[in-house]
């Protein structure tokens, strides 16, 4: 489980990667820039060169992990917030040839290896040892992806969605104990009372 950095962490880690990957043969034939896009930049219509943009379009709630505890933590009452991150994968070329290639060597990567772990994810997130997160394709229809799109300034691009999950964020801590209330008794005399 980790901070609530944990979510720009996934982002940068998925970057981090693809570009430390990227080999030197395709380097040399398309060279490219890896880089994570805020929604600003998505909707820029400035020139990008070759790029290769992850864009985190939306956070679920993950259904099937929801306020569940972690096995190893037993007295801890508060469940971690569980999330399934949303990114699209663009390439943002000149040609066909770049465009193309470079997004079938990142679909390869992430099927090669689609586990990101605490060797892999940047300490910025606080990760556990034991955390991992699963980069699976997720299926976009058609009116979706144009929905996404239509929002944005520049036309479509080539463009593939993925999600990661699950992305377990730790709540605050909180004091183990009751909060202590305290009190003043004043007792009055006998004679005060005839």
């Amino acid at each position: 489980m980790a901070n609530v950095l944990a979510i720009h962490s996934v982002g940068t880690s998925l970057v981090a990667y693809l570009r430390n990957t990227y080999p030197s043969d395709l380097r040399t034939a398309h060279p490219c820039e890896f880089k994570l896009f805020a929604s600003q930049e998505m909707g820029s219509t400035e020139e990008r060169g070759t790029t290769l943009s992850l864009y985190l379009y939306r956070i679920t709630m993950n259904e099937h992990v929801r306020n569940v505890r972690s096995t190893n933590d037993l007295i801890r009452v508060d469940a971690p917030m569980s999330v399934d991150l949303h990114f699209l994968l663009t390439v943002w070329a000149d040609n066909a040839l770049a465009e193309q290639t470079i997004l079938a060597w990142a679909m390869r990567q992430l099927y090669q290896r689609p586990v990101l772990d605490r060797s892999t994810l940047s300490p910025e997130g606080g990760w556990d040892p034991s955390d991992i997160v699963h980069i699976i394709p997720a299926e976009l229809s058609h009116e979706d992806l144009m929905r996404i799109w239509d929002a944005l300034e520049p036309s479509y691009r080539l463009s593939l969605s993925y999600s990661a999950r699950v992305v377990r964020i730790d709540p605050d801590a909180v004091s183990s104990g009751l909060p202590v209330v305290a009190r003043n008794f004043k007792m009055a005399g006998l004679e005060a009372a005839q």
